[in-house]
């Protein structure tokens, strides 16, 4: 699982103009999942299911 900074530099995400993460491929605004134990929450695309890790 990459992180969002490195999906963000590879193009396999963009913001748009609400600063809200969206994949390429399917153009989908990014899900977020938290997980109190770990220091990043993960993000998903409800599209595709591809999945990228933020550190919070």
């Amino acid at each position: 699982m990459k992180s969002t900074r490195k999906g963000l530099r590879d193009g396999e995400l963009y913001k748009d103009n609400y600063e809200r993460l969206n994949c390429s491929e399917c153009e989908k605004t990014l899900k977020k999942k938290n997980d109190p134990d770990e220091v990043f929450s993960v993000r998903t695309c409800p599209e595709c299911g591809r999945q990228w890790k933020e550190l919070r």
